[in-house]
């Protein structure tokens, strides 16, 4: 097993009493929120890579194309005692355990399986293999720029990227700065940075019982169940949709999202979000205004996990 390099989990969360963006709808100058909500009753699956038949792992696009040339987030659905051999892919990606045991890594290396709520990262030109077993082995991933492909290890290159892997138990998480005792939301930064709009990836997690509501000051935010059962409301709707992992909801620029953990454990939210992201407890809301705010990104406070 090769040592990988530790991944810093920075989350940035202080008040911002003021500081809100009024929502966009509020404001005629702006088109009107849309939103998408996919249950995993209604995911779509084709295989992943045709070429090898009834041994290719099934895909869903959650959003975007992944045989385009666009960022994309679809989930991969492997059988128990799935292994793939040595590859390359032409094109960088993150991704996240939402079900089963899934081992990502170099073919001379031990394994080590990653539980639902890891997250790991392959570049893009490095050979590896991946490998899944336990029923229902299921996994977020996400591009920035597409096709994806899936490449023999002839055409290997080098890259200056490194690979992470992070195991759930190495997740660093911190409390919401506008979380109450009794709310205890709690955010984990994964990767890149909120400021001036650029996209950004966090864990969200919400306890048995816990209301939350959560939105992006960017142009959109698009999400993925990891743990738990939660129930998802647009707020605005009247409309509640019970969501299972793997489950997918996204928005553009303004909407605003009520999620509750209904489950007898807690709920995790994958969220990809382009600039920073508000999460706060549901207030008793008078109005179409937003109370309060999460902020993840303004301040500063890190956290660090140890890559395996």
């Amino acid at each position: 097993m090769r040592n990988l390099p530790l991944l810093t989990l920075a989350v940035i969360a202080t008040a911002c009493a003021g500081s809100q963006t009024p929502p966009v709808a509020a404001r005629p100058d702006v088109a009107a929120p849309t939103s998408t909500v996919i249950p995993t009753s209604e995911v779509q699956w084709e295989q992943l890579n045709p070429a090898r038949g009834d041994r290719s792992p099934m895909a869903a696009d959650l959003w975007g194309d992944r045989k385009g040339s666009g960022p994309t987030g679809f989930v991969v659905k492997f059988v128990d005692g799935f292994e793939s051999p040595p590859h390359i892919h032409n094109v960088s990606y993150r991704a996240v355990v939402i079900g089963g045991l899934v081992h990502n890594d170099d073919p001379e290396a031990d394994e080590v399986w990653m539980p639902p709520g890891s997250f790991w990262t392959q570049p893009k030109g490095a050979v590896h293999i991946t490998s899944a077993k336990g029923n229902g082995s299921v996994a977020y991933v996400e591009i920035d720029e597409g096709p994806y492909l899936v490449r023999p290890v002839e055409e290997a290159f080098e890259v200056s990227e490194q690979p992470v892997n992070v195991d759930e138990s190495n997740i660093v998480w911190q409390n919401a700065s506008n979380a109450t005792a009794a709310a205890r939301l709690e955010v984990a930064r994964l990767w890149g940075e909120p400021e001036d709009g650029q996209p950004n990836g966090t864990f969200i997690k919400l306890p048995a019982g816990v209301t939350a509501t959560t939105h992006a000051r960017g142009s959109s935010l698009r999400a993925v169940v990891v743990r738990g059962r939660l129930d998802h409301r647009m707020l605005g709707s009247a409309r509640v949709q019970t969501m299972d992992p793997g489950s997918f909801f996204g928005s553009t620029r303004g909407a605003e999202h009520e999620l509750s953990c209904k489950t007898g454990d807690e709920c995790v939210v994958y969220v990809r979000a382009d600039g920073k992201l508000d999460l706060a407890p549901a207030p008793a809301r008078a109005s179409s205004s937003v109370a309060g705010c999460g902020c993840l990104g303004q301040g500063q406070g890190q956290g660090q996990g140890q890559g395996q």
